[in-house]
């Protein structure tokens, strides 16, 4: 895989990346992207690919944030596989509430998973993600699974 800087400083943050808890959720900030755990767990590890740009349509992204796009989301696959052992992945991008440009990056299980003395169920699966049925986390619970998906990052 390509190497992309990851950065060291914190990206700009964005009303949509502030709703889903930045900057504490933050996992990786690249120079166009930042990943953040999703608070609200759908499934384990599920998480929110956000631009850093102020674009509102997909189409607005620049040439070098799709390029950066193509390594982060290997980055994501590689850590969740290696973190958790999903099955297949869901990228949603919905934008109805959250205006800006974002994915919803949701792994995807058969069976269900055990993490941090919990069960985590894919309420949804084999079909399209239940988004209304949650696993119930607290900020604890969250903290181990980044903490987590940060040993697994490539």
């Amino acid at each position: 895989m390509n190497k992309l800087p990851i950065s060291t400083a914190s990206p700009n943050l964005n009303d949509t990346m502030r709703k889903f808890g930045a900057p504490q959720t933050i996992i990786r900030s690249y120079q166009y992207w930042s990943v953040l755990l999703r608070p609200v767990q759908v499934t384990l590890g599920a998480l929110v690919l956000a631009a850093h740009e102020p674009a509102k349509a997909f189409s607005e992204l620049s040439r070098e944030s799709f390029t950066e796009l193509h390594t982060i989301t290997g980055h994501i696959e590689t850590a969740l596989k290696k973190a958790f052992q999903n099955d297949r992945i869901n990228y949603l991008m919905l934008m109805m509430v959250d205006p800006d440009v974002h994915f919803h990056v949701i792994p995807r299980y058969a069976q269900p998973r055990q993490f941090a003395d919990m069960e985590f169920i894919d309420a949804g699966w084999p079909a399209m993600p239940s988004l209304g049925q949650i696993n119930n986390t607290d900020a604890a619970t969250n903290q181990l699974i980044i903490d987590h998906m940060l040993t697994c990052w490539p």
